[in-house]
């Protein structure tokens, strides 16, 4: 009876694990079409005058537009040819800049470059690229018009924003803009050479992007996606089938071979997802210029470990063997490790994705990785608590075997051996 009321327990907690984890994936298959719209929507509703000095803060008649990757840029004209810019992106390290080019090709253009120090101070430079060496691109040099307004740099979370004024002898239409960044951080104000860049024209009386080098019309919306996409397998993977899976094996052993069918089932979908998510993961990182090398690398450093536990489940030994132990301290102990080192990335993903978040979905992501966490943390010991009283029970009814006169058990069998 015990037995069975305890399997209950835990069939009722598996349930209510599986189905909060299946809402949470509805709620982002649902909010998918929509999430790239309202990321674009609520960063270009950014308040900018809580970090930016006028009149970089307060722009009348702001246009927002995506451009390529993260990039975001914002611009107001007025009626005397005044541009005010404002280019934001994700920003880890290294340099982000961009540039006017009469041709759309890099030589001879004129860019706008910013970056932070290694005391956390921003930089903001113009710079002219004479030539293809780092010696060739000459800072406090170039041919843009800027106005007596100073450039200004700010870092809110992980977005940066480069802000700077320039004014034109006439109204400015379609113009090729250079896109460019680098992870190494400036060294002497001399740039690095660029991890990647891209060539557009930006039509500035209409807002409108056109490529001249790749494809960037629908970049940035696909960004918002594969962000969701990498943060929802993640969780499903590591929160929620490699976690169910480990509960099943630990508290349902009494259920013979049941325990052992659902636990390599929970782990082989849990391992399918995870690999997923890392896919989708470097593909992301791949069209995103943030250098994140602790996510990245314990991202990779986790899928290593459930790696090698899916290899422990060919070599394991038989029960009957002297290694069989020794297996199962590695394969217990590694599957913690695993979900430990999981669930931190987890939550540095969730952070540095909600750096440049500006409607309050970082927080979403939080809170529901949070109750799903707190959910698994409180069955496991509340099970802990049922397998302790089990094994408590168990001690005391093998106790009253041995103090029965007519009982049988090792205890007695030892004594009446060693008489």
């Amino acid at each position: 009876m015990a037995k069975h009321s305890c399997f209950e327990l835990l069939k009722l907690s598996f349930l209510f694990l599986l189905s909060i984890g299946f809402f949470l994936l509805s709620l982002a298959v649902e909010g998918a079409d929509q999430e790239s719209d309202d990321n674009t929507a609520a960063l270009c509703n950014t308040d900018l005058s809580s970090f930016l000095p006028f009149p970089y803060g307060n722009l009348p008649r702001m246009v927002c537009r995506p451009l390529w990757n993260s990039y975001l840029l914002r611009y107001s004209e007025s009626k005397d040819n005044e541009i005010t810019v404002v280019l934001s992106t994700i920003y880890i390290s290294g340099w982000v800049g961009i540039g006017f080019s009469e041709d759309g090709k890099m030589l001879n253009s004129s860019c706008m470059v910013g970056w932070m120090n290694a005391e956390g101070r921003g930089k903001i430079k113009q710079y002219h690229i004479k030539g293809y060496s780092p010696s060739e691109i000459k800072p406090d040099e170039g041919k843009l018009p800027l106005t007596n307004v100073v450039p200004y740099v700010s870092l809110q979370g992980a977005t940066i924003y480069l802000a700077f004024q320039l004014k034109f002898d006439k109204p400015l239409k379609t113009q090729p803009i250079l896109l460019a960044f680098s992870t190494k951080t400036p060294h002497h104000h001399h740039l690095t050479h660029h991890d990647d860049k891209i060539s557009i024209n930006f039509d500035f009386s209409s807002g409108n992007t056109g490529s001249s080098s790749s494809s960037v019309d629908q970049i940035s919306p696909s960004l918002f996606k594969d962000r969701r996409t990498h943060g929802t397998l993640a969780i499903l993977a590591w929160g929620l089938f490699l976690p169910l899976g480990a509960i099943l094996a630990r508290y349902l052993r009494h259920k013979e071979s049941l325990w052992y069918y659902l636990h390599v089932g929970f782990q082989f979908i849990g391992f399918l997802l995870g690999v997923a998510a890392v896919i989708v993961g470097l593909s992301l990182n791949h069209k995103m210029h943030a250098y994140i090398p602790a996510h990245k690398g314990m991202g990779i450093f986790v899928l290593v470990l459930t790696i090698l536990q899916v290899c422990a489940f060919f070599t394991r030994p038989s029960k009957n063997s002297k290694y069989r132990k020794y297996w199962n301290w590695y394969h217990n102990w590694m599957g913690r490790l695993c979900l430990f080192f999981a669930a931190v990335n987890i939550v540095l993903g969730i952070h540095i994705a909600g750096g440049d978040d500006a409607h309050g979905q970082g927080q979403a992501w939080k809170i529901g990785y949070g109750f799903l966490v707190g959910c698994t943390l409180a069955v496991v010991l509340f099970m802990e608590a049922v397998l302790l009283l089990r094994h408590r029970r168990r001690l005391s009814s093998l106790s009253e075997v041995d103090n029965h006169p007519g009982g049988f058990s090792l205890n007695s069998m030892e004594k009446e051996i060693s008489l």
